[in-house]
């Protein structure tokens, strides 16, 4: 069966499911496969809940008009996803008539897509990328979400080698981009912070090529760079060229001042100023769509964070900052420094950090520099989990998981505490609060 015939089937079902647990009556399945799973073997039950149709790529138990065979389930979701996407290249020149803003980077990424987002939905009908659905199959689902009548697309790309979001790109077809910044995320699958620049920098390729639009982060050297030769951008920064901001406090949400003749001062509810560059990403994209301030502010200031990002948590008279989605050396590094320089009362703080994963040969390197750092300032506590903290910083405590850190926290019986928690996303430190 052919791209073509297979876009006509999901003209008539507009919905994909790649797990038969969130299948619906009428959903198109893609029975999708990985070294821990294999969709295959679903087939029967996609069509027992309902699927209209289920796509295989390998012998399975049941047959009929429903079951279609093709080479790679994987490839045709990613094929249908192009299809789906060029059905909005229908300007003359081929030139989308709605923006598809792709955004990448080392840190920031969901939250700068998220704030985006809803700067972008106060005017335009936006579609955006759930979660962090921002893989190799999460990008083509996203794509098949876009309605015929959306006017705006955010999609979030995540990587952790090169060429990957490269190959995003020949089915997003991104007409504007945005890195947020090139740090030590996934070296071990990158190889090197250079490969991590390059790798980003697979989307500012893609627009160099194709004539887009870069939206570029002035304060990250990185990010310049790997923006020349791009005939069409917008500076934002507190060094920005056409958006300049700085940071009024952090302690404990970030405020900020967007400078310039049209000044605006936005009070966040994000804990951290590392957000500064998410915050005036969101305000450049904005302002260059037309999205009016009062709008953007308005839409900054009500966005809550959740999912342990940069969350602030009241937890009985102890506040406790959340941002355990996911950790690298760079995320790490500004995290324990904002959080030092909180005054919040003058409170004793603790840090409940958890290990850093991804590393490769830099694993040790880059957990006893997190050690180093954590050493120039005073803490009630400091609690290290995970196995690539053994052995370093041994005046601290050392746990082997968010499990036992929770038993400690439990038992410690805080008061009065400032207390950060961050980690790898498989650490889970997320789980040190509950109960």
């Amino acid at each position: 069966m052919q791209i073509e015939d297979i876009y006509s089937l999901y003209l008539q079902h507009p919905s994909v499911q790649t797990d038969t647990r969130a299948l619906k009556e009428g959903d198109l399945f893609f029975a999708l496969k990985g070294p821990n799973f294999n969709g295959n073997l679903f087939a029967s039950q996609a069509l027992e809940k309902g699927a209209a149709y289920v796509f295989v790529d390998e012998e399975v138990s049941v047959a009929g008009d429903r079951i279609i065979r093709v080479p790679d389930v994987l490839k045709t979701l990613q094929d249908l996803a192009r299809t789906h996407r060029m059905q909005f290249d229908t300007l003359p020149g081929g030139k989308s008539r709605i923006p598809f803003l792709a955004i990448t980077g080392s840190n920031g990424k969901t939250t700068t897509k998220e704030l985006i987002h809803a700067v972008l939905s106060t005017t335009f009908k936006t579609c955006t990328t759930r979660g962090n659905l921002n893989n190799h199959i999460g990008i083509p689902l996203t794509i098949l979400n876009i309605k015929a009548d959306a006017e705006m697309a955010i999609i979030e790309m995540g990587a952790n080698h090169l060429h990957e979001i490269q190959g995003y790109c020949t089915y997003a077809l991104p007409t504007h981009g945005l890195i947020t910044n090139c740090g030590k995320a996934h070296l071990e699958g990158f190889g090197s912070v250079e490969n991590i620049r390059k790798g980003k920098g697979e989307l500012f390729d893609f627009l160099r090529l194709h004539q887009g639009m870069a939206f570029v982060n002035a304060d990250d050297p990185a990010v310049v760079a790997l923006a020349r030769g791009i005939s069409h951008l917008k500076s934002y920064g507190a060094h920005g060229t056409d958006l300049k901001g700085a940071l009024i406090k952090s302690d404990p949400f970030a405020e900020v001042r967007v400078e310039g003749k049209e000044e605006m001062e936005i009070q966040t509810r994000l804990a951290g100023g590392y957000n500064l560059p998410n915050i005036l990403a969101a305000v450049c994209v904005g302002r260059f769509f037309g999205v009016e301030d009062s709008r953007i502010k308005a839409a900054i200031e009500g966005y809550q964070p959740s999912n342990s990002r940069s969350q602030l948590i009241k937890k009985g008279n102890n506040t406790v900052i959340l941002d355990a989605y996911n950790a690298n050396p760079s995320s790490m590094k500004v995290a324990i420094e904002n959080f030092a320089a909180m005054k919040e009362n003058q409170n004793p703080k603790v840090l409940m950090l958890g290990a850093m994963k991804e590393l490769g040969t830099d694993t040790q390197k880059e957990h006893q520099g997190i050690i180093d750092l954590i050493q120039k300032f005073s803490w009630r506590a400091v609690v290290l989990v995970g196995e690539e903290f053994q052995g370093l910083g041994p005046r601290f405590i050392h746990l082997n998981n968010a499990n036992e850190a929770g038993s400690w926290f439990k038992e410690e019986n805080l008061e009065n505490s400032l207390i950060l928690i961050k980690g790898s996303r498989s650490m889970q430190m997320e789980k040190i609060l509950e109960g």
